[in-house]
């Protein structure tokens, strides 16, 4: 018998503190946003910290899964070139209000889950989280991941 996939495993550990649909549709939500924000975060530091930090996340992505990688590659260049086209100075206060936003629908999910969030047992789940997400369109779509 094989040993499941890292990736599976986290999965697995991230689903089960993600098991109520209110919960699972406010993620799907909320996560994407707050990935979003975060890179406008950085990105109204420096254009460069938000490359590098994207870049950063998809060599942990390549290692877990290459689908996913492609997957995560193709949304953060959408949402790098969305920031591009932001006037600069909106992109700060815009980006703070809805990712504390984000994170407080998060926690209101959590709540109504009866669950902590994943990543106060192991900051991994941090990028586990848009993964969950994107696993949930690749089954939609019928894609290996």
């Amino acid at each position: 018998m094989s040993q499941p996939r890292t990736i599976d495993t986290l999965l697995a550990q991230y689903s089960e503190s993600h098991l109520n649909p209110t919960n699972e549709v406010i993620h799907f939500i909320c996560v994407p946003i707050i990935v979003f924000t975060l890179l406008g975060l950085l990105w109204a530091a420096h254009p460069l910290l938000a490359v590098t930090v994207t870049l950063a996340s998809l060599v942990y992505y390549f290692k877990l899964s290459k689908p996913f990688a492609v997957g995560m590659l193709m949304m953060s260049t959408l949402m790098l070139a969305l920031l591009a086209a932001l006037p600069d100075k909106a992109i700060l206060p815009l980006s703070l209000a809805i990712f504390v936003l984000a994170w407080i629908g998060q926690f209101i999910g959590h709540k109504i889950e009866g669950k902590k969030p994943s990543f106060f047992d192991d900051l991994r789940f941090l990028l586990i989280g848009p993964l969950f997400v994107l696993g949930f369109l690749y089954r939609r779509l019928k894609l290996a991941y």
